[in-house]
């Protein structure tokens, strides 16, 4: 079979339940997002699909490299903020290699549209990790119009040149993957395909939806928006995303190379303040459920028979191992995966398979671990340990009830946590907001 073209369209701060396949509620527009809504219907969508992080670049870390974000140094802080412009410790190692790099070595072409955040030029960026093409923001969150980030710099590029260009940046990003797949269509019908990788910064603050533009010159200076937004101007957000991702299924659909192409769409972690993440608890930077579980949607007509959902339990890197497993490429024996592939839950109307998944946090000294049907969770120095499918919401705590069980699991966690690196004494923890500016969840 030939080799399946790639996009992986990566939603930011966008909650489990945004989306109306996964319940989310219509928004007084009508459904919020019906295209992607006809890929989960027309594809496979996951139920227990995971975040490595409920923050943003310790996520992208591993998407990039397959592997745990702890194994390197960027991926311990929470997030990497504007202010690492310049550091040439901060950012994914240009020797690593990374999903990318792995494709185009085995004949892919390569793009990046929208957000990288792991690290500046010169030390840094997309050019330097396997991607031919970059458009988009170096750090985490920019003005949707005049494209500064938190720290009041311009922030967006082609390649490695900051690149000034009129317009709403979730727009940008969609018209410009268009680009790319009718300039990759020639290659790709003769045979070589390619990996394209759509990183939203949408639903991420500041609230600005496509007719919001005089809001800019307010916002660029605080993108936090703490006095602003809304939930109708969020769903509005994720629209707008949605209406985007429906013009590059378009020009697959023109180019005849749909059904040969896999498409994966994710979160980099749980929703932000205006996010809809029932029936989960928490959100952006908690381990609980509404912090990693995010939707995860793989259309791929020539392979997943469409219809079906999936309560496989999986993480962000999964896909990783999945994208190059699907490409028949394999990984770099010195940079093991720790990811592991979907090929057969994508090809299998039932199969599932066991998969234990970790994860810890600096943040509020968090850590969390999946087995079955189990989670053990430890939060400011306290272990609970929760039936998932029994209890979602994560309130019915059976430490007490079952303490060989949370014994074993927590005992598990430390063993897996001495494997990796340990958290740096200089790894930064990075709020936008607290208790002081919002009540919490």
């Amino acid at each position: 079979m030939q080799r399946p073209n790639i996009v992986f369209i990566v939603a930011d701060d966008l909650g489990y339940a945004d989306l109306g396949c996964y319940g989310g509620r219509p928004a007084k527009f009508g459904p919020v997002s019906p295209v992607l809504d006809e890929l989960a219907t027309k594809g496979l969508k996951f139920t227990q699909g995971y975040a490595n992080s409920p923050v943003c670049s310790p996520t992208r870390f591993a998407l990039m490299t397959g592997r745990y974000q702890y194994r390197l140094r960027g991926g311990a802080d929470e997030p990497i903020s504007s202010r690492s412009r310049g550091s040439t410790v901060l950012g994914l190692p240009t020797d690593h290699p990374t999903l990318p790099s792995l494709l185009r070595a085995h004949g892919y072409h390569t793009g990046l549209m929208g957000k990288w955040h792991l690290g500046y030029p010169p030390s840094f960026g997309p050019l330097r990790s396997g991607y031919e093409e970059f458009f988009g923001p170096m750090s985490g969150g920019v003005d949707y119009f005049t494209h500064c980030s938190n720290s009041g710099q311009h922030d967006l590029w082609f390649g490695e040149a900051e690149q000034q260009e009129d317009g709403y940046l979730t727009d940008l990003i969609s018209r410009r993957s268009v680009d790319f797949v009718h300039r990759m269509a020639a290659p790709a019908r003769q045979g070589q395909p390619f990996f394209l990788s759509i990183h939203y910064t949408a639903p991420h603050w500041p609230w600005e939806t496509r007719d919001d533009r005089e809001m800019a010159e307010e916002v660029k200076k605080d993108l936090f928006h703490l006095h602003g937004g809304n939930i109708n101007t969020y769903q509005r957000m994720i629209h707008h995303m949605d209406e985007g991702i429906g013009w590059v299924v378009d020009a697959l659909k023109r180019e005849d190379l749909l059904d040969q192409t896999l498409i994966v769409f994710t979160s980099d972690n749980g929703g932000e303040r205006f996010s809809d993440n029932w029936p989960l608890v928490g959100g952006k930077m908690d381990l609980t459920e509404g912090g990693i579980r995010v939707p995860w949607i793989a259309h791929w007509p020539q392979m997943i028979q469409g219809g079906r959902s999936s309560t496989q339990r999986c993480m962000t890197m999964d896909w990783t191992a999945t994208m190059l497993a699907a490409a028949g490429v394999q990984a770099d024996p010195a940079y093991p995966l720790d990811g592991v592939s979907l090929m057969p839950v994508l090809q299998s109307e039932d199969l599932e398979f066991d998969r234990t998944l970790f994860w810890r946090m600096n943040h509020r000294g968090q850590c969390a671990m999946r087995e079955g049907d189990w989670k053990y969770l430890r939060v400011d120095g306290h272990d609970y340990l929760f039936n998932i499918p029994a209890d979602e919401r994560e309130r019915a705590n059976l430490g007490k009830r079952e303490p060989e069980r949370l014994l074993a699991m927590r005992g598990a966690w430390e063993e897996w946590n001495a494997s990796m690196p340990p958290i740096p004494s200089d790894a930064t923890v990075s709020l936008g907001y607290s208790v002081k500016d919002m009540p919490q969840r």
